[in-house]
């Protein structure tokens, strides 16, 4: 049994409002068992230029019934994929009408709306993320718009990545995917695209293990904690480095770092701080190393951007003969770890950290050397007879 076509109407001045004052919106109308649709098209007339059913008597008729054309032509192509499929539903037109009035429109464009969306109300290192992807997803220039989300575009993009110095699953993941697959779901939800390629596609998403080795052991630190910079630009990266690792500070916390608001009790030194990630406050002791670097500045650290940060750490670490790709981030898992291995409880570093839960601890940072275990248990040695 054949599926019955709906009707396709224009009608103008539905509520019969319009006047030669007053103008009056087009709309076109689906009529299919008994149900109607109007969808408007944007057009505004007065009386006089609408006849039969056509625009007139106005300078730019001929582009607004080209317009409408082009309207009805896109309508219709929509009824007949639904007739093929075998289910007509005239309410869900309009989403498909703008998924297709959409297809070929910069993708990007739609990201930079929706980022602005996602990124209120969020630390500035979130916004920032943000930002990153969408300078790199710019600058890669192979998902465009919107036809350009399928599967295969998926698998080149993960593929480009992983030659990127071999980065790993968690950073293709965490860095690009997600954030791509997020602007995906949005778009999904708006039904400007019916299906998210990463539905088919397996995308290794990594795992918390990997980024254990990003840090530096007490050989590495004490290595790069005495090396000599050959400039005051280096010297200045050096010292943040080393006062990070000292302190455990994100990037974004040791920037809003205030050495106006550090304790003192019983004669040791202190700060409180909230995460400006998560929120979840945080304790560190400002340790001697740590405080001969804020005074060396006056209490003022050297701070710069993130981007040079970690474009200057990698001459620091060359000039330190060590060779890892440290980044800034290393050196908040290197105090961490360093903590660790010295024997402080987990339950400590955690809130050094301004984790949400130990569990978290020792997920990331839970990297204990051979040395630390063999010790632990010798120092339980008697218990055990």
């Amino acid at each position: 049994m054949s599926l019955r076509t709906p009707v396709l109407t224009y009608v103008y001045n539905r509520y019969k409002a319009a006047s030669t004052t007053q103008d009056a919106v087009v709309e076109l109308r689906v009529s299919f068992n008994k149900h109607q649709k109007y969808m408007s098209t944007g057009i505004r007339l007065y009386p006089r230029e609408w006849q039969q059913g056509r625009v007139t008597n106005r300078t730019d008729a001929l582009i607004l019934n080209k317009t409408l054309d082009k309207l009805m032509i896109d309508v219709r192509n929509i009824v007949y994929d639904m007739m093929e499929g075998g289910n007509i539903d005239i309410y869900a037109i309009p989403s498909k009408l703008k998924a297709k009035q959409r297809s070929s429109d910069t993708f990007y464009a739609y990201c930079e709306e929706r980022a602005k969306i996602r990124k209120y109300g969020k630390a500035t290192d979130s916004q920032e993320r943000y930002d990153r992807f969408l300078r790199f997803l710019k600058e890669y220039g192979k998902i465009r718009t919107f036809d350009d989300l399928r599967e295969d575009k998926v698998m080149e993009l993960d593929k480009y990545l992983k030659k990127q110095n071999d980065m790993k699953a968690k950073s293709r993941w965490n860095n690009y995917h997600r954030f791509l697959n997020s602007f995906i779901l949005d778009a999904q939800k708006e039904h400007l695209i019916e299906r998210n390629p990463y539905d088919s596609v397996n995308i290794e998403h990594g795992n918390d293990s990997d980024g254990i080795d990003k840090y530096l052991t007490p050989e590495e630190f004490a290595q790069l904690r005495k090396a000599v910079m050959d400039s005051d630009r280096l010297e200045k990266v050096h010292d943040l480095f080393v006062f990070q690792c000292y302190t455990c500070l994100s990037y974004t916390d040791l920037r809003a770092f205030n050495a106006k608001k550090i304790q003192e009790k019983d004669g040791k030194r202190f700060y409180f701080g909230l995460r400006g990630k998560t929120k979840i406050d945080f304790t560190i002791p400002i340790l001697k190393e740590a405080q001969a670097i804020l005074d060396k500045y006056k209490g003022k650290l050297p701070i710069i951007s993130n981007v040079k940060y970690n474009k200057y750490i990698k001459e620091v670490v060359a000039l330190a003969g060590i060779d890892k790709p440290v980044t800034t981030h290393w050196a908040r898992h290197t105090g961490a770890t360093l903590l660790l291995n010295a024997g402080v409880p987990m339950q400590t570093v955690s809130k050094v950290c301004g984790h949400s839960s130990i569990k978290m601890t020792e997920k990331i940072y839970a990297k204990l050397l051979p040395e630390t275990v063999v010790s632990a248990v010798y120092d339980v040695e008697d218990k055990l007879r």
